[in-house]
């Protein structure tokens, strides 16, 4: 049995509902949604999983709680611990960028860059939080933390009326992992459109699969799991079977720069559900890019990713298809998209 059910999404979703906002969805054509997570508190969706897991431990410890992150959770935490009346520590990397690193400070948080990468801070952080009992809010590893992130996928799934297929953005795999649970138990919508795509992928018998999908006796749409070539965490795990690690680099890697893919989210995201995929440095940068001259949508390039995948064509969607787009995070540097 997984970790983390959807019965556990449904508890973050009634324990966290007085903090977070329901972001909105456009429809920016038929049957393509954007869900503009990226406009929830804090800049990103990370502030839910941020949430549910202070909420979840109770009273919390006189140190208060700390975190390591690219910049968008420990935002999250951040704003969390001083909505919780609790002292945050931070410890970011020395890639995270400086709008980040500013929006820390203004949240009162307790900063400390160090480490080149992800990984490097996080050790920082937990040494730190064994020595001073603060609790630990893992950027994407713990179970409370994955089901406040899959609140995301029950808002997406009620606000569109279903859909066949979400695309999300993967770095230590903590939100496409909670999207997964979040729109799983027959969430899907039924009709031609399921049955559309199983016949793209399979003909006949692939269009009966598609079409009980779609119904809701599949357990939920697809999720395609989108990483930058250059951060490939889930894409390597999957080939070998199990979490490994990979280099670090590349323009999303502030945010989407986890060396491995999390324990919780590799046992959701390894699911005949999910499809894994890769984008490009140049597709990401012209799919922010994109997001701004159409949409209006100022993003970072992690926010990007998943909408880079659809632009490119690494995913296309079959005839009929209903596709969300979940575009996670805006904390940038607006002058930056028109400099990129």
């Amino acid at each position: 049995m997984c970790a983390v059910t959807h019965e556990d999404v449904l508890a973050a979703a009634a324990r966290i509902g007085g903090h977070v906002l329901r972001t909105p969805v456009i429809e920016i054509a038929d049957g393509l949604w954007l869900k503009l997570e990226l406009l929830q508190h804090s800049g990103s969706f990370k502030v839910r999983g941020a949430f549910n897991r202070m909420l979840s431990a109770g009273e919390l410890p006189e140190s208060g709680v700390i975190a390591a992150s690219g910049g968008n959770h420990g935002l999250a935490v951040a704003f969390a611990a001083r909505a919780l009346g609790a002292r945050a520590e931070i410890f970011v990397p020395e890639v995270t960028s400086p709008v980040k690193v500013a929006g820390l400070a203004a949240l009162g948080a307790h900063i400390t860059q160090t480490g080149a990468i992800y990984a490097e801070a996080a050790e920082a952080a937990a040494k730190r939080a064994a020595e001073s009992g603060a609790l630990m809010v893992h950027a994407y590893d713990q179970p409370e933390v994955v089901a406040g992130q899959g609140t995301t996928g029950l808002e997406l799934m009620e606000q569109t009326g279903g859909v066949d297929t979400v695309l999300a953005a993967v770095g230590g795999g903590g939100f496409a992992a909670g999207i997964t649970v979040g729109t799983s138990a027959g969430a899907g919508i039924g009709g031609a459109s399921g049955a559309a795509i199983g016949a793209a992928s399979g003909g006949a018998d692939g269009a009966a699969s598609g079409g009980a999908e779609g119904r809701g006796d599949g357990g939920g749409p697809r999720i395609v799991a989108v990483e930058p070539e250059r951060i490939p965490t889930l894409h390597a795990a999957r080939r070998a079977g199990e979490p490994v690690p990979v280099e670090v680099s590349g323009v999303a890697a502030d945010a989407l720069g986890a060396s491995r893919i999390g324990g919780l989210a590799f046992e959701i995201l390894s699911g005949d559900r999910v499809e894994s995929v890769l984008v490009t440095d140049e597709a990401i940068v012209g799919a922010r890019r994109t997001l701004w001259e159409r949409h209006r949508v100022v993003a970072e390039h992690s926010g990007a990713a998943a909408y880079a995948a659809l632009l490119s064509g690494v995913y296309t969607p079959a005839p009929g298809e209903r596709v969300a787009v979940v575009v996670c995070g805006s904390n940038t540097d607006p002058a930056t998209l028109v400099t990129d």
